[in-house]
């Protein structure tokens, strides 16, 4: 990817910033990747100056070390700081701006004082359940608004009171042009997942929050990738960001075991996965297929073989997808078959196996969905069905994110 102005993009950075290598900071690359000009990290939750109750509810949630990002980015967040933080999904992001708004929370001020921002509604939700757990001790409010939900259930909630906002853009635009969400006291604003929320087109709606923010509220973006759109609105939003970058070498696939099986013909996968069916079921799997007509097609199969499988994809409403998330978290359904929207931020605690039915099209994908089954510091397998047309996709993925995928052994189970 090229940029135009590659002045104008240089001197976005602060000039006393000084990249990992301790030179100075040079703005993004032409690679969609950001260069890094803060050079602090804090390997220890304790050694950062926190709250006695965030700290109670970072190690209740069973946090214990700083992941990369979280060692970069909670200072400056903490500090008031404009930050763009670079980092795959999986790298302990959410906990990030979630510990940074908490830390930040005033019991003494009414009303909402950091809003979230993220492409879908299942993202939305993960987000706000993070800040509710890490804020047990903090007696924070916090609500989810997205839409398909009520609007009128809403609008009574932030009547009565809300600290922390995470939603989607439409909804909380409607929120805060009806008067019920009051931008008045928003301190930080997060921007989740930039990238993608972008190619959804949600850029309008975006600006159309940020032009009621407070002028001087700190802006918290978080992108994967660092295309143009992305840098517009850095450019727009944000006063001299502090710039981090996890590089893919430090993304958690370590803890992930990466099998693929071949398959030489496309037909030849579902017979793979029904003889793979009672590894699945030991705990809980994702299945990842490319196309809704895939999952309905692979659901169906499954189906008529008498397997039980739930599956999830954008044309369903949001009732039935929160129906299957619900079922899917409490273990009462064990395995979903499903499209990409599940592939960014949704953390469900028991997934230790994911199956690429079909390998991501898109490469930086196959680290969300993988991540499934792998988050910060937790084990999981990953299985990839790779027809010989697929080979080369694959071998593509594993120079990119510099990574081994061995052919699965016959005692797959025991390592799950």
């Amino acid at each position: 990817m090229s940029f135009a102005d590659e002045e104008q993009l240089n001197s976005q950075v602060p000039k006393s910033g000084h990249d990992e290598n301790g030179g100075q900071g040079l703005g993004p690359s032409d690679e969609g990747i950001i260069e890094t000009n803060w050079d602090k990290m804090v390997d220890s939750f304790d050694n950062m100056g926190l709250k006695d109750s965030l700290l109670r509810g970072i190690y209740a949630y069973g946090f214990e070390k700083p992941s990369a990002i979280q060692q970069r980015a909670i200072m400056p967040c903490c500090e008031g700081k404009d930050v763009i933080a670079q980092a795959q999904s999986g790298t302990g992001k959410t906990a990030t701006f979630a510990i940074s708004i908490l830390q930040q929370f005033d019991p003494n001020i009414k009303g909402c004082q950091a809003l979230v921002l993220a492409p879908t509604r299942e993202l939305a939700n993960q987000i706000n359940k993070v800040v509710v757990a890490l804020g047990d001790y903090l007696n924070v409010k916090c609500r989810a608004c997205i839409g398909g939900t009520s609007v009128r259930e809403d609008m009574a909630a932030l009547e009565v009171g809300v600290n922390v906002v995470v939603g989607t853009p439409g909804r909380v635009f409607d929120m805060i042009q009806r008067n019920y969400l009051s931008p008045n006291n928003i301190r930080m604003f997060v921007l989740d997942e930039a990238d993608e929320m972008l190619s959804r087109g949600f850029k309008d709606q975006i600006y159309n929050v940020f032009s009621k923010l407070p002028t001087e509220v700190q802006v918290v973006l978080l992108s994967a990738t660092m295309p143009a759109d992305v840098l517009e609105v850095t450019k727009k939003f944000m006063r001299d960001p502090i710039r981090i970058l996890v590089k893919k070498e430090e993304l958690s696939l370590d803890g992930i075991k990466q099998f693929y099986i071949s398959v030489e013909k496309e037909e030849w996968k579902l017979d793979t996965l029904c003889d793979l069916y009672e590894t699945l079921t030991i705990t809980q799997a994702v299945i990842f297929c490319n196309t809704r007509r895939k999952v309905d097609w692979l659901y169906g199969k499954m189906h008529e073989k008498d397997f039980t499988v739930s599956i999830m994809h954008g044309d369903m409403d949001q009732r039935e997808r929160d129906k299957i998330m619900k079922e899917f978290r409490t273990g009462s359904s064990r395995v979903l078959i499903c499209t990409d929207l599940l592939a960014r931020g949704i953390d469900v605690q028991q997934v230790s196996l994911v199956i690429n039915y079909d390998l991501p099209t898109n490469r930086e994908n196959y680290i969300h969905r993988i991540g499934r089954g792998g988050r910060f510091g937790r084990k999981g397998v990953a299985i990839n069905f790779v027809p010989t047309e697929d080979e080369r996709n694959l071998k593509d993925i594993q120079q990119f994110y510099n990574t081994q995928v061995d052919e699965m052994p016959s005692n797959v189970a025991d390592l799950i």
